[in-house]
């Protein structure tokens, strides 16, 4: 007997959404329900090979759509959700991705004028193997093959801003949206604040793998069928997102121009660790900037996302929001124990 109701979210394509906020929720669910949702490319599944140029075959600027909203029940302005994902598995044996004229870290683009042409737009098809757990690359313009581990994870996951914004589903910022970290994977709990009733969570942009920066400005895109588990901690939403795996704490931040992301992810995590380990906010600078990390989540959507990670290691007995990460994994296991 499981103490956790399970749901099941598979929208169609006319049920995708392309905002978060602006929308009614497709469904309401309890804290501690596992959720079952699929998810499609950011492409909406109309890139399947390498002569399917996004600019012939896609409906802008309807890209990234989302699998949502979905209402937590109780969430109100101030709480923070939790979203554990217990399974994120790709739909298919293929994923794609590409270069966009305009768009990408090493390209002219609307807001870097250059006078150099844009970046050509290309197509690559990538073989999924789930199995194995590879995805294969083949070069568009040289036989070269390799095979690369199958990594999973979401590029966008996010809540409805808060004073009834509506923001377009391409967009990082406060609320989550497309972060793109390869953070987002299985086994970690993203925590979002929550600004309006319910909370308002949507889900997309599968990654079969992406590189740190996300440079080109698309991953290994694919169809996902995702498995993730909610919760809600009262009065405790969080400025910006953060992320708990095992092995690290993360904030993140998400703005222009690159710098200021790095201070924002960088200052959440100076004031997360002093509050988790009681430290003057000097003493909590000077250990994060000795033993933190900053990789990169994009360099290449609307708004930059930069991660700073801390070894939880360093935390001891501490338990973030008193251990809800490891209460929704032990969710996860049960739920896979019975799958």
């Amino acid at each position: 007997m499981n103490d956790f109701d399970v749901v099941r979210v598979d929208p169609a394509p006319d049920r995708l959404v392309y905002t978060f906020g602006g929308h009614e929720p497709l469904v309401s669910v309890a804290p501690g329900t596992v959720i079952e949702l699929t998810t499609e490319d950011c492409y909406g599944g109309r890139v399947r090979g390498i002569h399917d140029l996004p600019s012939r075959v896609c409906d802008f600027p309807k890209l990234n759509p989302v699998t949502g909203p979905i209402h937590v029940a109780g969430a109100r302005p101030g709480d923070l959700l939790a979203v554990h994902f217990i399974d994120i598995r790709p739909r298919r044996d293929w994923a794609v991705s590409s270069t966009f004229p305009h768009f990408g870290a090493l390209t002219t683009t609307h807001s870097t004028a250059m006078l150099h042409p844009p970046l050509e737009e290309v197509v690559w098809k990538y073989d999924v193997d789930v199995d194995r757990g590879v995805v294969r690359y083949h070069a568009r313009r040289s036989d070269l093959t390799v095979e690369l581990p199958l990594d999973p994870m979401h590029g966008t996951v996010g809540v409805a801003p808060a004073a009834d914004e509506v923001v377009m589903s391409i967009t990082p910022g406060a609320h989550g949206g497309n972060m793109d970290t390869p953070e987002l994977r299985v086994g970690t709990t993203v925590y979002l604040p929550v600004n309006v009733a319910g909370g308002m969570l949507a889900i997309g942009d599968g990654h079969c793998r992406q590189g740190e920066g996300e440079v080109c400005g698309t991953a290994v895109e694919a169809a996902m069928q995702t498995t993730i588990v909610v919760d809600v901690v009262r009065g405790a939403a969080p400025a910006w997102p953060r992320i708990q795996s095992d092995d690290f704490i993360i904030s993140t931040g998400s703005v222009r121009p690159l710098e200021d992301a790095f201070r924002v992810s960088q200052h959440d995590l100076i004031g997360w660790t002093a509050e988790l380990l009681d430290l003057d906010p000097l003493d909590a600078l000077q250990l994060v900037s000795q033993a933190g990390l900053a990789p990169a989540g994009n360099v290449v959507d609307t708004n930059y996302t930069m991660i700073a990670k801390l070894p939880t290691s360093i935390l001891g007995a501490k338990r973030p929001y008193d251990g809800v990460h490891q209460r929704l994994c032990d969710v996860g296991r049960r739920y896979l124990a019975q799958r």
